[in-house]
């Protein structure tokens, strides 16, 4: 049924926030360039059992990939779709029924994530997202002192919560003999023995998301509470205390990254994610490196459109369909191939957004969620 027009449209080109574009931009490369060399290249579940790389430019790429990009770039796009949440609260309020427009947000999203889990990489960020989302609606109401509180509950169950409950993970020994199958399958099986091998996955890959989950609604949490303290609101006016965040976080990660321990380990990447955060804020307000940072804005305006044509381009390139390269590429080539594709996905998205408002999956994400076809064109 068509719905009646919500004057709730996104925001027009000129009156993005654009620091917070540029920064997405980032944390989107840093997710392409952790899926493609960890996940897409070879199976996710490799890395429990250690590489398989003997060329040294492999290692080297491989320890680049796990200290300056792993998890650091997930949470970072975690705390920056918190972010989201919080301006589109905001935004909608107007209507009187903020939440509930977001419920039919994340709703969508949910529905993309589904699709895009079940059916083409189960690689799949977005369903998560959106279930985590779901929860972190009412927090959207707390004060900032509580929002603290909340985000900081979260990151201790996370920290300790495998010493409190397991989550269900096979031996070694099993997860040798399954890498080995996904080797073989994903690199010459037919569509259909690809989908129903990845639809076997989906337990082992349930059981990861499960563990990570506090930690992805914690941050949700936090980049609510930034919008809230302003921050990104006005950038400039905060650039002395963003420095100083930026360079505490990055130093008590780089602490906790040095300090033995699995609680330790498992919290280094919060604090590491929202410094680099705040240092590239920094950046993309200053004028002097605002230029710089320009090209990541036009990728983090199109995200959500540049997140799935990834996975289409790079499932087409290492499953048995396509190129059939899963397991075989090297981890150099990979990250060549990976800037490449982004440097490409540059150019595509600063000519789309010359002549449209929004990315083809934006503008659809939001028709879907208003009910309406939201304007397109510039």
């Amino acid at each position: 049924m068509r719905l009646a027009r919500v004057d709730a449209s996104a925001l027009a080109p000129n009156e993005r926030i654009k620091a917070v574009d540029a920064v997405r931009g980032v944390a989107l490369f840093g997710v392409l360039i952790v899926n493609l060399v960890t996940e897409f290249r070879v199976s996710i579940f490799q890395q429990f059992l250690g590489s398989t790389a003997s060329a040294d430019a492999d290692r080297l790429v491989e320890r680049i990939v796990s200290a300056g990009f792993e998890s650091k770039a997930f949470c970072l796009f975690s705390l920056l779709f918190g972010v989201g949440l919080a301006i589109q609260f905001d935004r909608l309020s107007a209507t009187g029924r903020p939440l509930y427009w977001l419920a039919r947000r994340l709703g969508v999203l949910l529905g993309f994530g589904l699709v895009h889990l079940l059916f083409v990489w189960n690689g799949d960020i977005l369903t998560e997202y959106a279930l985590a989302g779901f929860i972190a609606l009412p927090f959207l109401l707390l004060r900032r002192v509580s929002l603290l509180m909340v985000a900081a509950g979260l990151l201790v169950l996370y920290a300790v919560g495998p010493m409190l409950y397991s989550v269900p993970w096979p031996d070694a020994a099993t997860l040798q003999a399954h890498v080995a199958s996904a080797n073989r399958v994903y690199s010459t099986g037919t569509l259909t023995e690809i989908w129903r091998f990845s639809l076997g996955e989906l337990p082992l890959l349930a059981s990861l998301h499960a563990w990570v989950f506090p930690r992805t609604l914690a941050l949700f949490v936090l980049g609510i509470l930034l919008w809230r303290v302003g921050f990104l609101k006005r950038g400039a006016e905060f650039n002395v205390p963003t420095i100083l965040i930026a360079v505490i976080a990055i130093a008590t990660g780089a602490a906790l990254t040095s300090a033995s321990g699995r609680v330790y380990d498992f919290l280094a990447p919060v604090p590491l994610s929202l410094g680099y955060g705040a240092a590239f804020l920094v950046l993309a307000t200053h004028p002097l490196t605002r230029r710089l940072l320009s090209p990541f804005a036009q990728v983090g305006r199109m995200a959500f459109t540049n997140y799935l044509l990834q996975s289409i381009i790079f499932s087409l390139i290492f499953f048995g369909y396509g190129l059939g390269q899963f397991g075989r590429m090297g981890a150099t080539q990979a990250f060549a191939l990976g800037v490449a594709v982004y440097v490409a996905q540059v150019f595509s998205s600063k000519w789309w957004l010359r002549r449209y408002r929004f990315g083809p999956i934006e503008w659809l994400w939001r028709s879907l969620m208003y009910g309406v076809a939201q304007p397109f064109k510039c």
